[in-house]
């Protein structure tokens, strides 16, 4: 396949970088991961496994790998960036000057920018002009499950209906549904939100408070998300569907949370540091409990879950 209409680069080989690059590269797009670790870059394009984040489940002979992102990214028809959000900017900065002319850029990080509390679309779009087609892949998705190829369905919300169904495309099959929006802010506050929701209800399972506790948590959570939704002007359709109550749901009751076996740890006593370590990856939530706090903060609203959380 060397039409480069079927190319795809994925930028960030982590767990969620390398479920999706081996989603697209299963559905027959010439799909390259970039990242920055040389050995698990090498495990991924030769032995076909990520063996440090997606051990022993085999990915796609087809997808490639590299640390070169001029490389990755050459003829690509569309980019994928999935790395954590404090290096969001770093990434599409780097970007920038390499982004083949036309070719859109989507993302599936899920958080603020750290420091600013700015929106990725709203750094995405500072760095990348007015003219480049942007889109936000969200939803309740566990990287594992779906490189084991178990159903999901995800949204792509984008300022271009034509790339957000492009990428929507890309991404549909058997057992990956995917659904598009064209609210970017909702989609993304969503994301960012459930991580420090995840924490309260892990926290309330550490301490053993019950099953009622964590469905008080979980809809209070919502509650929390769609006053904050209403004041930046998000659809409260969009935290109703995947992109909100979907993740909300997966992240507070699934352990394969990361932000949840945050919350657990913390409410069974153990410290952040230690916490954090044993987890042995990013969780978004650490930084975007303050992001969130800012957030309500510029516009006078009460989150005290989140508040909560932050305080933790």
């Amino acid at each position: 396949m060397s039409d480069n209409a079927d190319k795809v680069a994925v930028l960030g080989a982590g767990s969620w970088g390398t479920a999706l690059a081996s989603l697209l590269a299963r559905h027959g797009l010439r799909t390259v991961l970039w990242g920055r670790d040389a050995a698990m870059v090498e495990a991924i394009d030769q032995r076909h496994e990520n063996t440090r984040y997606l051990p022993g489940i085999p990915l796609p002979e087809s997808l490639r790998a590299t640390t070169d992102m001029a490389q990755a990214v050459e003829g690509a028809a569309w980019i994928l960036v999935v790395t954590p959000s404090h290096a969001f900017n770093e990434t599409v900065t780097a970007l920038a000057p390499l982004r083949p002319a036309g070719a859109g850029v989507a993302w599936a990080t899920k958080g603020f920018e750290p420091g600013s509390g700015r929106f990725l679309h709203e750094v995405a779009r500072e760095i990348l002009g007015d003219d480049v087609p942007l889109a936000v892949v969200t939803g309740p998705s566990f990287a594992k499950e779906v490189t084991q190829g178990l159903p999901t369905a995800i949204t792509v919300h984008g300022d271009v209906p034509e790339f957000a169904q492009a990428v929507a495309e890309a991404m549909h099959g058997p057992a990956f549904r995917a659904y598009t929006g064209d609210d970017m802010l909702g989609a993304e506050l969503g994301g960012a939100m459930k991580n420090v929701l995840a924490v309260a209800t892990g926290v309330a399972d550490g301490m053993q408070l019950g099953l009622n506790a964590r469905a008080g948590l979980i809809t209070r959570g919502l509650n929390e998300m769609l006053r904050l939704a209403a004041a930046i002007g998000a659809k409260p359709e969009t935290l109703m569907g995947l992109a909100g109550l979907g993740d909300l749901v997966l992240t507070c009751t699934g352990d394969l949370s990361r932000n949840r076996r945050l919350g657990l740890a913390l409410g069974r006593g153990q410290t952040l540091q230690d916490a954090i370590r044993e987890i042995g990856q990013v969780v978004e939530s650490v930084q975007t409990a303050d992001e969130v706090m800012r957030q309500a903060r510029r516009y006078g609203i009460d989150l005290p879950i989140s508040d909560g959380v932050r305080a933790v």
